[in-house]
């Protein structure tokens, strides 16, 4: 049986499909509970109700779990979410420890944490370093992959940005977002498979300066802005400019962030 938390985010929506597809029962964990007769009772997809920040329901959710696929996140606190969801799985009974497959960022490890500044700006890369940490010291058997942002994530904040009368765009940033289907079936696909460790990241096909990422959503939208550049200060911002986030050696996403944009934002 498969756990999979965060089973109706982003990304954990789109890994659930893939599990069953491959012929596996499949638990969902999320934070609201779930009727027997409501969304995904046809596909046999059990849901259950848990909190990783408080560990109410948890030791319930991995009872039994043999796999363990870990898509949730948030805006702080991956680590400690880590950390109860591996003390929890480490005291279910069964026939075995669970694997562990994680998603993590690709950069995790390079970008600096060292003042309030990084961690304001760029905490997101510490806090899935941290996650990491505890997953790869658990004892449990386990698989860390690391990707590069999703498309729906620069989505959100490109239109976001776009209410604004000026766009301010972070000069030298750059990213190589990916697809989370994609992403979504690489997780799939390990959770199949063996413990691996840390495997090779996943990254989408092509960079994008920050402001043409911005301008693509511009012009799928139909909207006219002036775009301006803004440097950002700090250690983590530096590393972001020299490529601390990108992973051109690992561009085997196919979708791109132009064709993403045609199907859920095209006129």
């Amino acid at each position: 049986m498969y756990l999979v938390t965060g089973g109706t985010g982003t990304l954990g929506r789109l890994v659930v499909p893939q599990l069953v597809q491959a012929g596996g029962k499949v638990r969902v964990l999320s934070r609201r509970p779930r009727s027997a007769a409501g969304e995904g009772a046809a596909e046999g997809i059990e849901f259950v109700a848990g909190d990783l920040d408080t560990g109410q329901g948890i030791d319930a959710a991995v009872a039994g779990a043999e796999v363990i696929v870990h898509c949730a996140g948030g805006r702080k606190g991956d680590g400690d979410k880590a950390r109860t969801l591996v003390r929890a799985a480490s005291r279910a009974e069964g026939a075995g420890a669970p694997h562990l497959v994680n998603i993590s960022v690709t950069g995790a490890d390079r970008v600096p944490q060292d003042g309030r500044l990084d961690r304001a700006m760029f905490g997101y890369f510490g806090m899935k370093l941290d996650a990491e940490r505890v997953i790869a010291g658990s004892g449990l058997p386990w698989t860390t992959l690391r990707a590069t942002q999703f498309y729906d994530l620069l989505l959100m904040v490109a239109r976001a940005m776009a209410r604004l009368p000026v766009i301010p765009a972070p000069s030298g940033v750059r990213f190589q977002p990916v697809d989370a289907g994609e992403v979504a079936a690489r997780l799939a696909e390990l959770a199949l498979g063996p413990p691996s460790g840390l495997v090779p990241d996943l990254a989408g096909p092509r960079i994008y300066p920050m402001a043409d990422l911005v301008r693509g959503y511009l012009r799928a939208a139909g909207k006219r802005r002036p775009v301006v550049p803004v440097p950002l200060p700090g250690r983590a911002a530096q590393a972001v400019r020299d490529g601390a986030n990108l992973a051109p050696e690992r561009a085997v996403g196919r979708r791109t962030w132009e064709e993403f944009l045609a199907e859920r934002v095209g006129r």
